[in-house]
């Protein structure tokens, strides 16, 4: 797996980064179809002093994503923090995507083809001007899925919405958390 260390506001030293990376290997026997994971670690003054020290680690995986995020009063100890989360989020993903074998055949059946030629983009917006700036442009692949496991995906990145490719449906779905804790799902029609 290709570990990428990046540090903002720190300096990642060799030492910082070789104990990220030893440590991301230690995930990857749990999680053997992960290509590529990305950590992120921060220093921020803030007044808590507990909460200076922030990292994130993202990893990809047969086309879903894992992310966790700690932030401690020590870069290590938020990176082992970090490892901890990710070993559980490793273990709820990997048993709810092999229990049910119902949502592998609802993936299969899907166009692929279709999906992959689909990309859309999402763009945060400031609040800088009346309308503001696009300031950031965000591409990814829409992955063919089922109502479930788009919940499970969102769930697992911690989003509070998710756009993904409904096998039912056959079109673009995005699934949004509601201030309830249900979840809304918004079906676009064309006119």
């Amino acid at each position: 797996m290709k570990v990428n260390v990046h540090g903002r506001n720190i300096e990642v030293t060799d030492w910082i980064k070789q104990y990220v990376e030893k440590k991301v290997e230690r995930l990857e026997r749990y999680l053997p179809q992960a290509r590529e994971a990305k950590a992120e670690l921060a220093y921020s003054e803030t007044r808590a002093a507990a909460d200076r020290y922030t990292a994130q680690l993202t990893i990809w995986a047969n086309g879903h994503i894992l992310r966790a995020e700690e932030s401690t009063g020590d870069i290590f100890a938020s990176i082992d923090a970090i490892i901890d989360k990710m070993s559980r989020q490793i273990e709820r993903y990997k048993g709810r995507r092999f229990e049910s074998k119902r949502r592998e055949a609802a993936a299969g059946a899907a166009d692929a083809d279709l999906a992959a030629t689909i990309l859309p983009e999402e763009a945060e917006l400031e609040a800088a001007d009346r309308l503001g700036d696009v300031v950031r442009t965000k591409r990814f692949l829409v992955e063919p899925m089922t109502q479930e496991e788009a919940a499970e995906q969102m769930e697992l990145l911690g989003h509070d919405f998710f756009v993904y490719f409904s096998v039912e449906a056959k079109a673009l779905n995005i699934l949004y958390r509601r201030k309830d804790g249900n979840y809304g799902l918004l079906q676009p029609e064309q006119g």
